[in-house]
């Protein structure tokens, strides 16, 4: 249930947000928990898993564009609103970094002796400093314009 009032539409994001950075930090574990497994990888668990954050990342997005639907038509808040749809691109671009980075790491650990490997490691990881950075400004963003006001 989306809440009516503003106030409560602006802690239901940062709620929400929050439920992404533990979705995130489940993810890792899982995927850290699935590399042990090698190298006859547990394929179904695994598997099991991605589901699980898939519909875990699915409906938090749902919630969040239905909040940006209510800031833009509800309370004339194109400003925040605008708000969400970066973080929303940046969030699906973190996403993506973050499969990539567990590719390559399960690379890395299946053929230790390529060094290009590691290089590709710590570059993903570079981008998604970059990306944690901007997704940090976003939110400060909006933070800031949804208090003034």
């Amino acid at each position: 249930m989306i809440p009516t009032d503003f106030k409560s539409l602006i802690q239901r994001f940062y709620h929400l947000q929050a439920e992404r950075v533990e979705t995130y930090r489940l993810f890792d574990e899982g995927h850290e928990a699935y590399l042990r497994t090698g190298p006859h990888y547990d394929f179904d668990h695994y598997r099991q898993l991605v589901h699980e954050i898939t519909q875990a990342f699915c409906g938090i997005s749902t919630e969040v564009l239905e909040i940006k639907g209510k800031l833009h038509h509800d309370f004339d808040r194109a400003d925040l609103s605008e708000h969400i749809d970066k973080l929303q691109s940046k969030e699906k671009q973190r996403l993506e970094l973050t499969a990539k980075l567990q590719l390559a790491r399960q690379r890395a650990q299946d053929h230790p002796e390529d060094e290009g490997c590691q290089e590709e490691i710590q570059e993903i990881k570079h981008e998604i400093i970059k990306n944690k950075e901007a997704l940090s400004e976003i939110m400060q963003d909006l933070k800031y314009d949804s208090e003034c006001d």
